[in-house]
């Protein structure tokens, strides 16, 4: 008699109700409303294939053409392409696309490169740093020494200066520039001399600016870098993971342990497949256009809420996010992203560079371009996206405004169809 039950290789998401309600209750959220989450982005049908692929049933452990399990012919060239194209997008010689995040990334390259103590100087989350570099709550900031640089507060930028001091003070083993709420350019260039001065590494996160990257559209953290890291998604508009990328051949192993086994284990093939599939998309020439189209229209954006009276940190924005300053307005960043989910867009509250309030009720949003771009937004849609935004923000509790505002986005997303 067989085990197994009635249309198990062949029924679909039909055959669970309560969960094809909500996959496809997410679906619609997607196609109706605005995403402006900068860590979010919209893939193609081909990444959605390639990750919800048989790919999901091969378990591998170790690098291509080295495995610990067999079977693994197809799995290994999947991987070997990945890897290549990833080293084609970014110009360098060796990359590993294991991670199964960013944070998995960083916290791989941490245990391959350093010692546990170690030093490591890294942006402040509270001026825009991102908690894997060593947020006491992680691993990493329990497990390295953490000093932390911030921004100016006049300018609101990284200053090299007091780069330099906190590092001659420190002595870190290791630099990590980049961020998760950090709009302005960094000064790579910069920053290597600065390790070079005191025998550091130099870390690259660049998860928020990838495609940029790849595309020419912003400073190139090579040959600068001992290592840089990053996401598949964001501005990549990719499978959901991360990667790691650098020059030295002395690195490879200490990095590749340092993932595998260091921090996780077997691969999830299907999502390197997906990731194959996105670095290819990027080593076309419409990917630079959409990443041209990303700076063009988050521009717009930030254009129309300085004229609204919104505040941007640090002036503006070199990338697809932006950090608004909600402070003049009188209003928190906890209030505006929910009134602002009840007109049809997504954003997330964030603290801003010195910021005087909580976490939880902070004084302002991380907004992003990219998932708008990606289903084929211009200018002149952001501008009114960013009408719509301060509208909600000078009258946060209006709900009829709210409801009118939903129906405008509603109209908008219509026009503009994903995943029909």
């Amino acid at each position: 008699m067989s085990t197994l039950h009635e249309g198990y290789f062949s029924t679909g998401l039909d055959a669970d109700p309560e969960l094809a309600a909500s996959i496809r209750g997410e679906l619609a959220r997607q196609q109706d409303g605005i995403e402006l989450i900068a860590s979010e982005n919209l893939v193609s049908r081909l990444v959605l294939e390639a990750q919800g692929s048989v790919l999901t049933n091969k378990t591998v452990e170790g690098l291509p053409y080295a495995r610990y399990y067999g079977g693994a012919e197809f799995a290994d060239a999947i991987e070997a392409l990945a890897v290549k194209r990833a080293c084609d997008l970014f110009g360098c010689r060796f990359a590993n696309v294991q991670p199964h995040s960013g944070s998995n990334a960083n916290a791989g390259v941490f245990l391959g490169l350093l010692e546990i103590g170690d030093t490591i100087l890294s942006m402040d989350t509270a001026a825009g740093g991102h908690i894997s570099h060593g947020h006491p709550a992680t691993l990493t900031g329990r497990d390295y020494r953490i000093v932390r640089y911030g921004v100016s507060r006049d300018s609101e930028r990284v200053e090299l200066d007091e780069v330099r001091a906190l590092a001659v003070a420190n002595r870190p083993r290791m630099i990590v520039a980049g961020g998760s709420a950090y709009a302005r350019a960094l000064d790579f260039a910069g920053l290597r001399a600065i390790a070079d001065e005191v025998g550091a590494l130099l870390m690259v996160d660049m998860a928020h600016f990838a495609g940029l990257v790849a595309t020419g559209l912003y400073p190139h953290p090579f040959p600068h870098a001992h290592v840089v890291t990053s996401t598949t998604y964001k501005s990549l508009r990719g499978a959901r993971g991360g990667f790691v990328l650098w020059n030295d051949e002395k690195l490879s192993d200490r990095i590749n342990y340092g993932i595998f086994p260091g921090v996780q284990g077997s691969v999830m093939m299907h999502i390197v497949a997906a990731k194959a599939a996105c670095f290819g998309e990027a080593l076309r020439p419409e990917f630079t256009a959409y990443n041209a189209a990303v700076l063009e229209n988050a521009r717009a954006m930030a254009a129309t809420l300085v004229a609204a009276g919104v505040r941007l940190v640090a002036g503006g924005t070199d990338c697809g996010l932006m950090l608004a300053d909600l402070t003049p307005l009188g209003v928190t960043g906890d209030i505006a992203a929910k009134a602002l989910e009840k007109a049809g867009m997504a954003v997330n509250k964030n603290q801003i560079p010195f910021d005087t309030r909580p976490p939880e009720a902070p004084s302002g949003l991380r907004l992003s371009a990219n998932a708008g771009t990606a289903r084929g937004f211009g200018t002149a849609e952001f501008e009114a996206v960013g009408g719509w935004i301060a509208q909600v923000l000078k009258a946060p509790a209006d709900t009829a405004r709210l409801a009118r505002l939903r129906e405008e986005v509603r109209t908008l997303c219509a026009r503009f169809p994903i995943y029909g």
